[in-house]
């Protein structure tokens, strides 16, 4: 299998995301976002960075790039597709997704250290963890806050299509936990399939076991999977 990592004008964390896959023995390649992807194509990682300067909106203009039509052609298909921080960004903007990440709470770029819960363990994504476990990511942005309608939420809550939320060491879900004043703390997400997720805190910074923690690569076995 092949993951094609894809890279826009300001990716910084595709490097980041190969290297992951490949500590987990899983083959990836960087892919510009201007030739397509390539037909051996089984997985496909929207990585985190500032695409396009984040101009207009964070991931806005990267989901306009005509890749996102065979992205979500693949997706359709079955495809796995994961996108992270900015990936997530692109992932709402491109309609993978529901909701949308906007400025933080604070107004300012946090990079730091997060715990989450791990709120549907019956998914490619959360497989290697258990229903209710607390894991530790950290996060980089300045729009991560997710924001969606009431009823949107509620819809997502039913289909048990949230991922992660943002809690304290022991689990607990409360406003001291909450990073960026994400709605009802809500880390990460799936699409209408649970092959395609988004999530702002970087699994691909917590995977190798040489530089730290490795809470991350549970979720990027999705892809072995």
């Amino acid at each position: 299998m092949t993951v094609a990592v894809i890279r826009f004008g300001g990716s910084n964390c595709d490097r980041d995301a190969v290297a992951a896959l490949a500590e987990l023995d899983v083959d990836a390649e960087l892919v510009w976002h201007e030739d397509g992807l390539p037909e051996d194509t089984t997985g496909i990682m929207l990585p985190g960075g500032f695409s396009y300067g984040d101009y207009l909106r964070a991931g806005a203009m990267a989901a306009r790039s005509p890749i996102m039509n065979e992205v979500r052609e693949a997706a359709d298909e079955g495809v796995p597709v994961l996108g992270v921080c900015n990936g997530a960004q692109i992932g709402s903007e491109s309609d993978l997704t529901p909701g949308a990440f906007t400025t933080n709470e604070s107004a300012r770029f946090q990079c730091e250290h997060v715990y989450l819960r791990v709120e549907n363990a019956d998914t490619p994504w959360t497989d290697a963890y258990e229903e209710g476990e607390v894991i530790q990511l950290p996060i980089a942005h300045g729009e991560g806050r997710f924001e969606i309608s009431d009823d949107k939420l509620d819809e997502l809550e039913a289909e048990d299509r949230v991922l992660f939320r943002y809690c304290d060491a022991e689990g607990n879900v409360d406003d001291d936990a909450n990073p960026n004043g994400s709605k009802h703390n809500v880390a990460g997400v799936l699409g209408e399939h649970d092959s395609v997720a988004v999530l702002m805190p970087h699994p691909e910074r917590a995977a190798l076991p040489d530089i730290g923690p490795t809470d991350g690569q549970g979720v990027l076995t999705g892809f072995a999977e």
